[in-house]
């Protein structure tokens, strides 16, 4: 019995070609049952993602198994067998073993290092198990997975930092007000990244938002999504006394945050810190604000250069997780798994 891997990913389909192979979550545990009709398969888990889809199979005759699943996929979605060659990749035996703990280990990631997947991995396995398409090949090796991959995450820093501006500028909120329990925000402009960023900041537990956009209706939408407040957009600054984090991304051409507006509350604000984070361009905060005693200003690039430097530092951890992960493989010999690198 053998253990290997069928799979795409982001780095090998974009998006048009991935979603034509994505399995629903609540059917990941049907597919994999379904692959045991095939030819040539014993065990099997189904891995499907935004950024991949996988097939980890188990066969006492890895050629034909393989034979079947590609025509399988190719009679699904109707793509030619060369189609799938070119998008797919496969491992075999320990090179399967070691990308499964890689995977896990958040090193074949779009956003190196992120946890997300740990959980996937996890449920799309628990999927397999409910409908009783795993066996002693894949238990073990998705059990060994999960072990290597805590171990990878506990002993090496692959996940510290924040590689998202969203993520950086509430990370920077926490180190300004060390919690974010009572803190307040305003969304200036009711864009993506806005949304991205305030819903950190609530997920962290920030007690309120107010939005303000030019669109009412469109501020009214984004502040029912996040459990907040809509205000007019000509009326914004009215809450400026009371708030403690400001985020603002409306596509002005110019500054529509002043210091002087700041200035003007600060009394009313008790001095308390205030966090600005512009990520609009051109900037919507006038770079004066940020000279304001108790101001912290931090724009789009100042933002992008912090996720960029954790991103660096996690690059200098793969070769470093990668040694933990084939030490563990090389020490614990799995079944289906005997040949090695």
């Amino acid at each position: 019995m053998e253990l290997f891997c069928l799979g795409l990913n982001h780095r090998t389909a974009p998006v048009e070609v991935r979603e034509k192979f994505a399995v629903a979550l609540t059917q990941l545990g049907s597919a994999s049952k379904h692959l045991l009709e095939l030819d040539g398969i014993s065990e099997a888990v189904v891995i499907s993602t935004c950024n991949r889809t996988e097939f980890f199979i188990a066969s006492p005759a890895p050629p034909i198994a393989l034979a079947s699943l590609n025509h399988f996929l190719s009679e699904k979605t109707g793509h030619s067998l060369d189609f799938l060659h070119h998008h797919f990749y496969q491992h075999q035996a320990f090179l399967a073993a070691r990308h499964l703990a890689c995977v896990v280990s958040g090193l074949d990631s779009m956003v190196l290092g992120e946890t997300e997947i740990f959980g996937q991995i996890k449920q799309a396995y628990a999927a397999a198990l409910e409908n009783q398409t795993t066996a002693v090949v894949l238990n073990k090796a998705f059990q060994q997975a999960f072990r290597i991959g805590k171990k990878v995450r506990t002993e090496t820093k692959i996940q510290e930092g924040s590689t998202s501006v969203g993520n950086v500028a509430v990370d920077l909120a926490e180190k300004i007000f060390g919690h974010l329990k009572n803190s307040e925000v305003i969304v200036l402009g009711a864009g993506e990244m806005s949304r991205i960023t305030a819903q950190s900041l609530v997920s962290r537990g920030a007690k309120s938002i107010f939005v303000a956009n030019r669109s009412f209706d469109r501020a009214q939408e984004l502040a029912a999504q996040m459990g907040g407040r809509a205000v007019k957009f000509d009326a914004w600054h009215r809450v400026l006394s009371q708030v403690d984090v400001v985020i603002s991304s409306t596509g002005a051409p110019h500054a529509i945050v002043h210091a002087h507006m700041i200035e003007e509350v600060r009394r009313a604000r008790r001095y308390r810190p205030l966090f600005l984070i512009d990520i609009a361009v051109p900037r919507d905060i006038d770079p004066a604000c940020g000279e304001i005693e108790e101001v912290y200003l931090y724009d789009i690039d100042t933002l992008e250069q912090l996720a960029d430097e954790a991103r660096a530092k996690r690059k200098l951890q793969i070769r470093e997780c990668e040694l933990i992960i084939d030490h563990e493989l090389e020490k614990c010999q799995l079944p289906g798994t005997s040949h090695t690198p």
